[in-house]
């Protein structure tokens, strides 16, 4: 080989400067600068790597502050969304019973049948606001107002029947019973509303309940193909001075008006997105029981 091509072939060693690092042949160019030969001096490894300091303590910390007072922006701001929504729910709800309920049975429209919602029973004995409803609806009854009453609630089980125990009341306040019909399934409002059309075929009714439930049963029958009115029985919000057996005690007040709330919101629901049925459905059977043999 000449002397001149083994001259071209010669490479000089590479020798580094000092103070500089090897170079790998992989360092990363941003913006035309190498960026491990940019690191400061004495810097970590990690940070002539990823071309800038390793994040500290103080600056994670910070970072987790922010994150956290934003979750907390977003959930107040929902929070109050919730609220908002639940008391327009309310007020829908309330004012869809305007002109629709009535203080005196003699001063309520004639409908057919009177729908007279459960309300607890214990030790076999009606509750003073389920004994109220029944009342309410012994009084449309005789003022001919109604010709059937519907007594529709939980017997879940054996040892529990709010409607039976509202039909003897009913009997002995002189309703005869050929003019009674008990709906053992009526678990909740939606379902009493809904058995009492597909099952027993009401389609005009006066709804008996107290008046912080009104409301909602009226906007669930009513959105359910009855045409409903209701009779007012006193509670603690309306005519408290009528009831004659005392007062709601204010704990309880407060538990049925925060459940109430609740439950009106879940009555659009229901009415608009979810559809449920009840629990229960069968053949249509009409109103009227089989004498008792």
């Amino acid at each position: 080989m000449p002397w001149y091509t083994r001259a071209m072939s010669f490479r000089p060693p590479v020798v580094d400067r000092p103070g500089s690092a090897p170079d790998s042949g992989e360092h990363p160019v941003v913006d035309g600068v190498d960026d491990a030969r940019s690191a400061p001096r004495g810097a970590p490894a990690s940070a002539r790597r990823d071309g800038g300091p390793a994040p500290t303590p103080e600056r994670r910390s910070s970072t987790i502050r922010r994150w956290s007072r934003r979750a907390l922006i977003a959930g107040v701001a929902a929070g109050l969304a919730g609220v908002v929504a639940l008391a327009g729910a309310n007020l829908f709800v309330t004012r869809s019973a305007e002109g629709l309920a009535f203080d005196q049975a003699a001063d309520v429209p004639e409908r057919p049948t009177a729908i007279v919602f459960g309300a607890g029973v214990v030790n076999g004995q009606a509750t003073p606001a389920l004994a109220d409803r029944v009342e309410g609806a012994v009084a449309l009854y005789e003022q001919g107002r109604v010709s059937h009453l519907l007594m529709t609630g939980d017997n879940s089980r054996s040892d529990y029947d709010e409607v039976s125990v509202m039909r003897d009341l009913a009997i002995e306040a002189g309703v005869p019973a050929a003019a009674i019909t008990r709906d053992h399934a009526g678990f909740d409002t939606r379902s009493s509303c809904y058995r009492a059309r597909d099952i027993f075929g009401v389609r005009a009714a006066v709804l008996v309940t107290q008046d912080y439930h009104l409301p909602r049963a009226l906007y669930t029958c009513r959105d359910l193909g009855i045409d409903a009115v209701g009779l007012r029985v006193p509670d603690w919000q309306h005519n408290p001075d009528q009831l004659d057996w005392g007062q709601y005690p204010g704990v309880d007040s407060q538990k049925y008006m925060a459940r109430e709330w609740l439950a009106r919101a879940n009555s659009l629901l229901e009415a608009h997105v979810t559809h449920p049925e009840p629990q229960y459905l069968g053949p249509y059977v009409g109103l009227g029981e089989p004498p008792a043999s």
